[in-house]
């Protein structure tokens, strides 16, 4: 039998390849797409290295023609997706007064509207077969909007709302859908360096005060593995000193 499939849309560096690596220590093909896909080889030859297969795809997830594209070339050239997981960010700070239309745009457009498109060609795949799983990266943003944040809590919150509407029409369908709030600054150079620009040493932090990207590849993990009678559709993580 051929193994299981699994797409990561937005496989970045950090959480995204901690998915990617997770599934594919659990018996998944891989399949990354990102903006440039040239980026992934260095994740591919890990995985490949480790025993694993993975496959890289370029794809602009804001744009319909690319992602219905990718989707329709893994469905033939590799097999049908079990698993689809939406993790691209769009994580901006800007005051209101400063945010342009364009600003704006485009991180509701990476955020809200590449989610729409991706939950959309996923469950058009999944639903005539009965089952598969459709994963939601959110963030604090997605809960509560905060100064600074007014385009990333916008789009975030549209995500939210849209995964649940998502969950709450193909879930009868056999279709688990889930939405994970990571609710904190998880271990990454942007969020380092945005610390340091702050003024703070990210060195000198207390251990786990940031989220290691790991520790949300197990959360999804865990989320896939769970039976239809007892189905989580959301799910927030935080590291224990995080104030919420």
């Amino acid at each position: 039998m051929s193994a299981p499939v699994a797409l990561v849309v937005g496989a970045g560096d950090y959480i995204g390849a901690a998915i990617a690596r997770r599934f594919a220590r659990g018996g998944y093909t891989l399949c990354l797409a990102r903006r440039n896909g040239d980026k992934l080889a260095p994740l591919i030859d890990e995985i490949a290295a480790a025993g694993g297969t993975a496959h890289g795809y370029t794809m602009d997830a804001r744009r319909e023609d690319s992602t219905a594209e990718v989707f329709a070339r893994i469905e033939v050239e590799v097999g049908p997706l079990d698993v689809v997981i939406f993790n691209v960010g769009g994580n901006v700070r800007f005051p209101v007064a400063e945010t342009t239309e364009r600003v704006f745009r485009k991180v509701w457009e990476m955020a809200c509207f590449a989610g729409f498109l991706t939950g959309r060609e996923a469950a058009r795949h999944m639903v005539p077969r009965g089952r598969g799983c459709i994963f939601f990266t959110g963030a604090s943003a997605s809960m509560r909007g905060n100064a600074g944040y007014a385009a990333f809590g916008a789009a975030k919150a549209g995500l939210r709302s849209f995964a649940q509407s998502l969950a709450r029409e193909v879930g009868p369908a056999g279709i688990h859908v889930a939405h994970l709030v990571i609710d904190a600054g998880v271990d990454t150079a942007f969020v380092r360096e945005r610390i340091a620009a702050a003024g703070g040493d990210p060195d000198a932090m207390p251990p786990d005060t940031l989220m290691n990207p790991d520790s949300v590849a197990e959360a999804y993990w865990a989320l896939h593995q769970q039976t239809r009678d007892g189905w989580t559709f959301e799910l927030d993580l935080r590291p224990f000193a995080e104030k919420w």
